[in-house]
């Protein structure tokens, strides 16, 4: 008589917390510190790994997607005591679970960063793009489809598969792909605009075509019942747009600008997230169909979006969704390609979904007499996979449509589509700015009734009241048009949604824009706006989006291509309530280092001590004292002509001090001057290299138009002479000027150091000293630097003789 098989038992479900390992409990047998040591390798591992591909330019979803494969059965997941400790098959539901939570509130975040009003508004040529680019791919896929089934997909039901893989080679990631085009700078460029408009119609597509593969991929044998799924989730968005949407807009109503968004309505904002994710489930189209809806019809004007994605990002991004490429990596064991058969089917899905991608885009753009460079270089953008990619062919496992083979095949394929997408493009398409040759690229000029362009950037509102009240210390009493600012704010592109949400809307990266919706603008360039109307300046807002490491490009940029005389940066340092300067980063530092080398026009770091208090002041009240030390040289002469300019303002008092050396000698008092030249090298200038002919001619000549001028307006302007023998004598007379309220230096003056010590050499020998505590807590200072053709050898924007000017003010969108 056989033995019965005793019946197998399942294991018992882990509990929460343990009692601690003095109650000789391991906690890694409890489910909560478990979670907690996943989470912590989780991201630590991908955010190293982040670092380690940053030069190599890759979106950190590359990362993320990359650790996840290495922890799994891959590479480190092999050894069975790493597996089995760490992410234990007991733990794959909790771990599941969590991610998938995340996952659900991050899509509710990608659809609040997708602005159907923009797909409305796509033009003919992105359309048939983004058209191309589903068809061809998803068609390839179907091919593709019959190979895999006849394979290593043999029993699978061929519909489901055929739709998967088609969508699967069809998809392009939209906010993978926006980083990309910003830390491209192709934003600002016809192909960028493209790309984003047609990628926005294809992630629209694909979240359609992926509600059809996971409704005929049910496992009922009805024919019937994907019908029935795709029509209750027909019903399901009808219900959402006519009747979710109200309660949003209501809620968004009642959340004005400049007031706190009540938590009640956050509240009730994530329980219509989770419940519309339970209704989605409940029809059978997977519960992220439900948060991604909720995210597209939620209304993108006022402040509540902004509100719920800064609550929701930074918990998201950098903790959930690390989760869920984890567990994807679990599922995926590149192991099981092997074999001359495996390979081959990774190599034809890969080369069919790019081929597909870039085929299809390539033609398409030909026809819409796209160059064929830049249709190249589209095709590879198009292609790009990402977050997506990985939700439909978990669901494809998930639902037995695609078996571990196949799935580990097209994660290796996703992965390596994104990967080559950034070199590839830099390789075949890197534009050359360009931009119209412009005269005045310096304060001081002969045509002094001619317009002043300044471009005055600021990275926080602690800039803003400075700045303006610098502003309105410069337009003197001319008419009005003689004067424009170009107010840049200075935004750090990161992976934070907020970020990628405002390069969306402000796509002409750089340039100012002037939509017709109020809303989609930046609320930090509004102060600018407001003095421009109740002033005699134009002002022209502006935003740059960009990584601090490549943000000089846009600024450099943007000043060549408004015809700027003069760019203001604020300096990397913040002067704190007891006086001591504390550095805002090293990032600051290297942005104003890497314009004072590339700026196509002269250059002034404001070091801000609060000139004129913490508000603007009504130009009836501006009372200041402007001080100018004058030694000679370039960058002395543009000084002391922006000091000049001022004085013209009713309020300034300007008063110049110049020094004169011993007969015979110079001010460096026997020491050699080091500079940075415009290669970033080192160069030590001899006595004899101090001062040409030359450079005393037009020191003499600019003195004498400066007594000229004072002698005809001495209440606003006086002067000094002052004859120093030492550095301390140099010292002494520039201690004398800390009382005053704004102090205009030349970067690069003939002077020996005057601070031995100094972590912003940049600065020079007076600028390095005058931004010390040792000199003032009260006064401002702007270190100039007057742009020098002979140092311009590596522009950022080529001159082209008839290339048309750019509007100052771009045209809405229509």
């Amino acid at each position: 008589m056989a033995t019965p098989t005793p019946p197998t038992t399942c294991p018992s479900p882990m509990k929460a917390t343990s009692n601690g390992s003095f109650q000789h409990e391991n906690p890694l047998d409890y489910a909560l510190p478990l979670l907690i040591l996943q989470i912590c390798l989780v991201v630590a591992f991908t955010r190293f790994l982040a670092l380690l591909l940053r030069p190599l330019h890759q979106p950190r979803v590359i990362a993320e997607i990359i650790g996840g494969i290495l922890l799994g059965p891959s590479a480190i997941g092999r050894s069975p005591t790493f597996l089995n400790t760490v992410f234990p098959d007991k733990s794959h539901t909790v771990l599941d679970t969590l991610a998938n939570v995340g996952l659900l509130f991050f899509l509710f975040l990608v659809g609040l960063e997708l602005d159907l009003r923009s797909i409305r508004r796509t033009g003919h040529k992105a359309l048939f793009i983004a058209l191309a680019g589903i068809s061809f791919p998803f068609i390839l896929g179907i091919g593709t489809s019959f190979v895999l089934r006849s394979s290593i997909s043999k029993g699978v039901q061929p519909v489901p598969l055929l739709v998967f893989m088609g969508v699967a080679l069809s998809i392009t990631a939209f906010p993978v792909l926006a980083r990309i085009l910003a830390e491209l700078k192709l934003l600002t460029t016809d192909i960028g605009r493209v790309a984003m408009s047609a990628a926005a119609v294809n992630d629209i597509a694909a979240w359609i075509l992926l509600a059809l593969a996971i409704a005929l991929s049910g496992s009922n044998s009805s024919p019937l019942t994907p019908l029935w799924v795709l029509l209750c989730a027909v019903a399901f968005v009808l219900f959402c747009i006519f009747a979710v949407r109200p309660i949003l807009a209501v809620m968004a109503r009642r959340s004005p600008e400049g007031e706190p968004v009540k938590e009640l309505y956050i509240c009730i904002t994530f329980i219509i997230v989770l419940a519309a994710s339970f209704a989605t489930d409940t029809i059978g189209i997977h519960a992220l169909f439900g948060a991604f809806i909720i995210g597209v019809v939620m209304p993108k004007d006022g402040p509540f979006a902004g509100v719920l994605i800064e609550k929701l990002e930074d918990i998201i991004s950098s903790l959930f969704l690390p989760l869920y490429f984890v567990s994807s990596g679990l599922k995926t064991n590149v192991a099981t390609i092997s074999g001359g058969t495996s390979w081959g089917l990774l190599f034809l899905v890969t080369f069919t979904a790019c081929f597909g991608k870039i085929v299809g885009t390539v033609v398409v753009s030909a026809l819409c007499k796209i160059p064929f460079r830049e249709a190249v270089a589209l095709g590879f953008l198009m292609n790009t996979k990402g977050l997506v990619e990985l939700i439909v062919l978990n669901i494809g496992k998930d639902r037995k449509v695609l078996n571990d083979q196949a799935f580990a095949i097209c994660v290796l394929m996703a992965l390596f589509t994104t990967f080559i997408t950034t070199p590839i493009v830099m390789a075949v398409y890197k534009p050359a700015r360009k931009g119209a040759p412009y005269k005045h690229k310096t304060i001081q000029r002969k045509d002094q009734d001619s317009e002043l362009r300044v471009l005055a950037c600021f990275h926080s509102t602690r800039n803003i009241p400075t700045l303006i009240n610098l502003v309105e210390s410069s337009r003197g009493t001319r008419k009005r048009g003689k004067l424009c600012i170009y107010a840049m704010h200075l935004m750090e592109l990161s992976e934070r949604s907020s970020a990628i949400s405002m390069v969306h809307k402000a796509r002409n990266n750089g340039l100012p824009f002037w939509n017709k919706i109020r809303e989609d603008r930046d609320q930090m360039v509004i102060p600018f706006e407001a003095y421009g109307q109740l002033s005699s300046v134009n002002v022209r807002p502006m935003t740059a989006i960009s990584a601090l490491n490549t943000i000089h490009e846009d600024i450099c940029t943007s000043a060549h291509l408004k015809r700027a005389a003069m760019i203001i940066l604020p300096f990397h340092k913040h002067q704190r309530a007891d006086g001591s300067m504390e550095s805002l980063g090293h990032s600051f530092h290297l942005v104003n280092q890497h314009v004072l080398t590339h700026a196509p026009c002269s250059v002034g770091i404001l070091v801000d001590r609060g000139l004129g208090g913490t508000s603007q002041v009504q130009a009836s009240d501006v009372s200041y004292k402007v001080m100018v030390p004058f030694f000679g040289g370039r960058d002395d002469r543009e000084a002391l002509a922006y000091g000049m300019r001022m004085a013209e303002h009713p309020g300034i008092l300007l008063t110049v001090v110049k020094f004169l050396p011993p007969p015979g000698n110079t001010f460096t008092f026997g020491a050699n001057l080091v500079v940075l030249t415009a290669n970033k090298d080192k160069k030590v200038i001899t006595e004899g290299d101090i001062s040409s002919d030359s450079d005393k001619q037009e020191d003499d000549q600019m003195w004498s138009e400066f007594m000229s001028a004072q002698s005809s307006n001495q209440e606003s302007m006086r002067y000094e002479e002052r004859l120093v023998e030492s550095k301390g004598g140099v010292v002494t007379a520039l201690k004398e000027m800390n009382k005053s309220n704004l102090v205009l230096v030349g970067r690069m003056p003939p002077v020996a150091p005057l601070v031995t010590n100094s972590d912003c050499k940049e600065l020079g020998p007076i600028g390095s000293y005058l931004a010390s505590s040792d000199f003032s807590t009260t006064a401002s200072v702007v270190v100039i630097q007057q742009y020098n053709p002979s140092n311009d050898v590596h522009p950022l924007v080529m001159e082209v003789s008839n290339y048309p000017e750019v509007p100052d003010t771009p045209r809405c969108p229509t």
